[in-house]
């Protein structure tokens, strides 16, 4: 009985050095795949915040130049009222001092348009302070 069990171990040898050949290449195999698979989500990561980033930068640089057009629209309009009061308080002045060059005892006009000079200019205040704000 001796050959026999001398050829069963062997045998089992040989079994035994080809199954441990091919575990140690199946968990390679495994051990690779995990890995491939690992830099491939960490590039792919990689890739969606770059675009993420990307597509902020340009959403961001589009709502800051409608801000830019939309604040310099508000400053063009604010200094045509600013001119237009700055027209108009001229020539209340221009009538104010006519008015109290004419003015007689019996009429009162200087006051109602000293009175009217006195709210353009705050008109006048406001909307500078507006556009200084704006600024």
């Amino acid at each position: 009985m001796q050959p026999l069990a001398e050829s069963t171990r062997v045998h089992s040898r040989r079994s035994a050095e080809r199954s441990g050949s091919s575990v140690k290449w199946f968990l390679l195999f495994w051990i690779l795949m995990i890995a491939s698979g690992v830099y491939a989500v960490y590039s792919y990561t990689n890739h969606l915040k770059d675009q993420v980033l990307n597509e902020l930068g340009s959403q961001s640089q589009q709502q800051l130049t409608v801000l830019k057009t939309d604040y310099e629209s508000k400053i063009a309009v604010l200094s045509e009222q600013v001119k237009e009061l700055q027209s108009t308080v001229q020539t209340f002045n221009e009538l104010l001092t006519f008015t109290k060059d004419n003015a007689s005892n019996k009429t009162d006009n200087s006051n109602k348009l000293y009175t009217q000079l006195s709210e353009v200019k705050k008109q006048l205040d406001s909307l500078k302070k507006e556009m200084d704000l704006l600024k």
